[in-house]
């Protein structure tokens, strides 16, 4: 996109000698100079210049100033990407400066897509692009958990836990099997970039459709995600330091009874079971066992690079360090990253490089993460937390059985479990471009990584069991006395290689770019472990001792261990047309091969065809002045999963059993591991697109509209069958399941006046799911969390199954009225009898909700004065339900969540609580009482940032220097009553239920960047 521009100008006086008409005879050539800065003063380094209608060009330098020679009343044009192209008439002028403009369209831009880039307004395909320095500003150790809310399709749950990997979804959930995402980091395909320093990314793309994933064939069933990292820019050194301090906090704890409500609540239920009151007459404190197990945390992420290019190659390094300690007491996590890249320019044709990653990192976590924050609910609020050094007071007799102390438990295990790991990965490439139009690319690939963990069982500490009157003792109540070592690690190795030639030509108003392509990925993968307990010693609390090896040999332990490996071969092509730049097709295609199913079905094909057509470049639509850009785009296409399923599950594996004795002989047993299935193969993804892309007022506003239909075919999944010696799993393909949905993302970008500019982002995606068919016909069920999730035809994936609450029975004369269970009582809950045949029973149970969220949303606001900066991020869901698991527990003799406080008492009490009694097992039937929605809306971040005058900082050698402050996850509106709305949905049959996640902390923050 070009326009005229104004351009700063030093002029000679006029004179009237100047305005006599001159005619000129010929063309003269001058010098011009000047220098390129953005909005703010900075120099830009790289800007293209040319001079119009020749080949001459330069660019500028590290400083943005150029030199050039051209026509004196010639024209140079001004490109960089990401901001307006200008055009300039030289008019005699030696000095030019220009000041380059934000391109907010972005329709110039390229993108990364499978195997090469494109610009966008190109596609034909659904791509988000998501820029680095977006995704940089989160405090996060995971560059994954700053996509929530950025991409319209894109369901992201995040957990507050040191480390943690965020579950991902793109366009729902398309599998009862694996729904993870293909991660592909500057060409190398990937599970996870849990490796990766946030601050190195360039750019991330989401790609969603099917002319968009269909390249890279049987991995791109569930959406692809490509990662572009920093490189050196041409003609350019910098150096850039970016830190932050972030002090963690949990701002909402569960809502539990204090010391007074937990006495009366108890003290109520032993009366409904006529059982004698309880003596508290030795239990006089009031501990919040939640503000004990948690902290405060910190947590800092540093980055540090260095970039150099000269005209014949170009060099940037990367060192970063992230610390953060978890919410909950003793959890730890560190990461240590470097990344090196180098490019060499043999000549103008000729291209080589690498790429090298190192990735260490340790992690420290507490013990049983969910058990610790649900006892901390669960532990009775009565008992005090310790009486000295190792010495801690005991649960009342009533809940030992069920809860340790929470704070002797996570003390005890302080530092007593680690994990760490290793990690490499990097590539080599050469490219060569010859006969003009045609470019050879080869590269290889390894990812490869060492795991290791050992964890150390104490012996327990000593408790103060204050009794129900008389005195207290002194006691300890441990299952087991012994120390034990527990010991396991793992290695992988990924070798990958790819081979492509590309065509690039403009046949006049015909433009085609051709790709062919050879790829070849190699996993394998090995793992040991094993466990060993003390029998005449202990063993020590130090991590040298913490191997198997330690114990007596009279005590064998127990060890496990296998490996595995898996191949696959690929041929690939792709070519785009254009005609005239708005008439557009993309068509795809891709042979994939692999060992993980049986030799009839390890090889298959796919592809997609993509249309687009620029409407705005037709002359029925250019008098329209408001609309600047209308593009509609359609694909089709198939793509296949099933990458992430076991090596040799199409072949019978044994394993041992029990033995027999007949008579001085021991006989050993083997039974099948599962039941092969020689016809396993891979889901097959179908999908459709359609859409609209829109620029209008004068760019100041964007929008993107999808419509899409993805259908998945004989999904992957797990049955149990009756087999001679017990139920066997059987993994074979069974049943279909569409996702069909609509997304949608807006933007506004403005001035007013000179200093200040603004722009409004938002996104919004609906998606429906429906398992149209499991099996042959056949009325099948896929069961959950012990049969809450239940997954059949025509209903949604993993929905929630059992009875819809619609009161208390609150006296005998309304048992005998209503439909009922043969055991409820007063006090009970009631249930609506469904099928309408006057009982309470089975049958009645039905459809309750989904745990996946049908709508997803996000929006930002960046407002900009002068050198000041603020950014306002949003997100949220809706749609789902949360099965508030965690509750089940406290029915027993156990801390009781406030809203225990409205239970049952008397008729005309409450029509929702139901009666203190955990005797009355009707009460713990799944239904509508145990759930609760899951919608939510998060600030999700606000930062205010202040970037110095950068003509100050020049002259002190320093090009740009921002300060910032921000708080992240600020505040939560939604119903849901547990330390965050976010709950596990990895599981795609068993997915929601909140059973102590671990807290979603506010993050405050304070930072700097700085570059040189």
């Amino acid at each position: 996109m070009c326009h005229q521009a104004s351009a700063h100008s030093l002029l000679r006086p006029e004179t009237a000698t100047d305005k006599a008409p001159v005619v000129k005879l010929f063309s003269v050539n001058i010098d011009i100079h000047g220098k390129v800065t953005n909005e703010e003063g900075a120099p830009l380094v790289g800007v293209s210049v040319t001079v119009g209608g020749s080949t001459t060009g330069t660019s500028t330098g590290p400083d943005g100033t150029y030199t050039i020679n051209a026509p004196e009343e010639g024209t140079l044009n001004f490109s960089y990407v990401g901001y307006k192209s200008q055009v300039v008439n030289v008019s005699s002028r030696t000095t030019i400066d220009i000041t380059m403009e934000k391109d907010v369209s972005t329709l110039s831009d390229i993108v990364v897509i499978g195997y090469g880039t494109q610009k966008k307004r190109d596609l034909t395909g659904s791509i988000a692009v998501v820029k680095g320095e977006d995704i940089a500003k989160q405090p996060s150790t995971n560059p994954v958990a700053s996509l929530q809310g950025k991409v319209a399709g894109l369901t992201v749950v995040n957990s507050g836990q040191a480390g943690s990997s965020p579950t991902v979804r793109i366009r729902g959930v398309n599998s009862t099997n694996n729904a993870d995402p293909l991660y592909v980091v500057d060409g190398i395909l990937q599970t996870n970039i849990d490796y990766l320093n946030s601050a190195d990314i360039e750019s991330v793309e989401v790609l969603k459709d099917p002319s968009s994933i269909a390249i890279y064939g049987l991995q791109g069933g569930n959406g692809v995600i490509i990662i572009t990292t920093k490189k050196a820019k041409r003609g350019q050194t910098r150096i850039n330091f970016q830190s932050s301090v972030n002090l963690q906090k949990v701002n909402n704890l569960i809502k539990v009874t204090d010391a007074e409500g937990f006495k009366k609540l108890y003290s109520a239920q032993l009366a409904n079971l006529n059982a004698a009151p309880f003596d508290f007459s030795n239990y006089t404190a009031n501990t919040n066992w939640q503000e004990q197990v948690l902290r405060t945390a910190l947590q800092s992420n540093n980055s540090l690079s260095v970039s150099n290019s000269t005209d014949k190659s170009t060099t940037y390094l990367n060192i970063g360090y992230s610390n953060q300690q978890g919410v909950l007491k003793y959890d730890k996590y560190q990461k240590y990253v470097a990344r090196l890249n180098e490019e060499i320019h043999i000549n103008k044709n000729i291209r080589v490089g690498g790429d090298i990653t190192g990735f260490h990192f340790k992690q420290n976590p507490p013990a049983g993460v969910g058990n610790l924050t649900n006892k901390a609910t669960w532990a009775a609020p009565i008992v005090p937390i310790k009486a000295g050094p190792g010495l801690y007071y005991a649960m009342p007799s009533f809940q030992r059985a069920q809860v340790d102390n929470p704070v002797a438990l996570i003390d005890q295990n302080d530092g007593t479990a680690f994990n760490e790991g290793y990690r490499v990965t990097g590539n080599i490439f050469a490219e060569i471009k010859f006969l003009k139009n045609f470019t050879w690319k080869s590269s290889v690939y390894t990812d490869l990584s060492f795991n290791q963990s050992r964890s150390y069982g104490a012996l327990p500490y000593h408790y103060i069991d204050l009794g129900e009157g008389g005195s207290p003792t002194d006691t300890s109540y441990a299952i087991n006395p012994h120390t034990s070592v527990n010991q396991s690690s793992t290695l992988y190795k990924t070798f990958q290689q790819d081979h492509t030639l590309t065509f690039d030509k403009d046949f006049g108003d015909h433009h085609v770019t051709a790709l062919a392509g050879f790829s070849t990925l190699y996993h394998y993968m090995e793992s040991i472990n094993g466990n060993r307990t003390d029998t005449s010693f202990n063993i020590p609390n130090d991590p040298m001792f913490w191997y198997l090896d330690v114990a007596q040999q009279s005590n064998p332990g127990t060890y496990g261990g296998g490996a595995g490996e898996d191949a696959s071969m690929s041929y690939l092509a792709r070519i785009n047309y254009s005609f005239k730049g708005k008439y557009l097709v993309n068509a795809t295609f891709r042979r994939d091969g692999t060992s993980k199913f049986s030799p009839k079905h390890q090889f298959g094909n796919f592809g997609s065809v993509g249309l687009g057509w620029v409407l705005t470049d037709e002359k029925f639509l250019q008098p329209v002045s408001w609309l600047n850009f209308l593009k509609l785009k359609a694909s089709w296409g198939t793509v296949g999963n099933g990458l992430n399923i076991g090596n040799y599950l199409s072949y019978p594996v044994l394993l041992n059993s029990n033995v027999g004795i007949f008579g001085n002989n021991v006989y050993p047993s083997v039974v099948p591991k599962y039941i092969p299935d020689p016809n396993l193969h891979w889901e097959k993804v179908e999908g459709k697109d359609v859409g609209f892309e829109a620029r209008l007022l004068d760019n100041r506003l964007n929008l993107d509209v999808d419509f899409y239909d993805r259908k998945t075919h004989d999904i992957l999944t797990t049955i149990v069958l009756p087999g001679a010696s017990g139920n066997v799993n059987y993994f074979t393909n069974l049943g279909t399941i569409d996702n069909k949905g609509l997304e949608v993302s807006a933007g506004w970008h403005d001035k007013i006046g000179k200093d200040f500019s603004y722009t409004i982002n938002g996104n919004f995606s609906v998606n429906k799911n429906d398992v149209e068919s499991i099996g042959n016909n056949i009325n099948f069920q896929l069961l959950g969390n012990g049969g809450v999730n239940v997954t059949e035809t025509g209903k949604s994936i993993g929905y929630f199954f059992g009875y819809v609450q619609t009161g208390i029975y609150q006296t005998t004369a309304q048992l005998d009225k209503e439909p009922h269970m043969a055991s409820s009582a007063p006090g009970d809950v009631a249930y609506k009898d469904v099928n309408n045949d006057g009982k309470i029973d089975q049958n009645d149970r039905t459809y309750l909700g989904t745990p996946f969220p049908k709508y997803n949303f996000g929006g930002n606001i960046s407002l900009d004065y002068k050198n000041f900066d603020l950014g306002i991020e949003l997100q949220g869901v809706a749609g789902n339900k949360i099965y508030v698991q965690r509750r089940t527990a406290t029915f027993a003799i156990l801390n009781y969540e406030t809203n225990r406080l409205d239970a049952w008492t008397a008729a005309g009490t409450t029509n929702i609580e139901p009666i203190l009694d955990n005797t009355r097992s009707n009460n713990y039937l799944f239904s509508t009482y145990w759930l609760e929605p899951g919608d939510y809306l998060r600030i999700r971040t606000v930062q205010l940032g202040y970037t110095f005058n950068p003509k100050i900082l020049q002259t002190k050698g320093v090009q740009s220097f921002r300060l910032f402050i921000s708080g992240q996850n600020l505040a939560t509106f939604t119903k849901a009553t547990g330390y965050s709305p976010e709950v596990p949905i990895s599981d795609p049959i068993a997915a929601g239920a909140d059973n102590g996640v671990y807290p979603v902390p506010a993050i405050y923050s304070f930072g700097v960047n700085l570059t040189f």
